[in-house]
């Protein structure tokens, strides 16, 4: 059986369908409500390996947060915006979903299906 991680904001509608779609296909996924608990610097590097993405690839660029940090004039420091990202999670795109040695961004949330097949 895959072990099957999603990096969940309760309060997404996106990231309700794909936890839906992932438990719909029999399968219990490790949950991980990133605002309350983020990322590790590591952890964002393996993301954004597994999703073939450098940091600006997987961030919200209209959150506040983004705009009121000036986090447009970080984009191309990968360090600096995985630190960024640590500090304001809310930045970081949702849901995230890794299954095994790969990752898609939930939206839409049909994307799962990617890695869950």
């Amino acid at each position: 059986m895959k072990h099957v991680k999603i990096y969940h904001n309760p309060r997404c509608s996106k990231s309700r369908k794909t936890l839906k779609i992932i438990r719909d296909h029999g399968i219990e996924p490790e949950v991980i409500e990133y605002l309350k608990k983020p990322p590790t610097k590591d952890e964002l590097k393996k993301i954004s390996i597994l999703l073939g993405l450098k940091p600006k690839g997987f961030v919200r660029k209209n959150e506040i947060e983004f705009k009121e940090n000036m986090m447009s004039d970080k984009l191309n420091d990968d360090e600096e915006m995985f630190r960024l990202m640590i500090e304001f999670p809310k930045v970081i795109e949702r849901p995230i979903v890794i299954s095994n040695n790969s990752a898609i961004i939930g939206r839409p949330p049909e994307n799962v299906l990617k890695v869950l097949n």
